[in-house]
């Protein structure tokens, strides 16, 4: 069973390090993408860069299509133009 992201231990693991972080394990519903959106978007969150959501899929518990609209509609560093551009795609 799924028990749901480590969000504060994702935090603190992108505080600590100079280098990209990706969530990895316990994806396991929109709940926890939007969690991890939003501690990504604090400036000490700031290396969190994405998540593994391989289970989650293919038992049918995330969206990926909706998980992935969210991403892109509540990135922060997105520049004015971008959704246009990605939905001419």
């Amino acid at each position: 069973m799924m028990q749901g992201v480590n969000v504060e231990a994702t935090l603190r693991l992108a505080r600590a390090s100079s280098i990209p972080v990706i969530a990895s394990g316990g994806v396991s519903r929109m709940a926890d993408i939007e969690e991890l959106l939003k501690v990504a978007h604090t400036d000490t969150g700031a290396g969190i860069m994405g998540a593994i959501t391989g289970r989650a899929i293919y038992e049918g518990a995330l969206d990926l299509a909706a998980a992935q609209r969210y991403c892109d509609e509540n990135r922060r560093d997105q520049q004015p133009g971008d959704q246009q551009r990605s939905d001419q795609q």
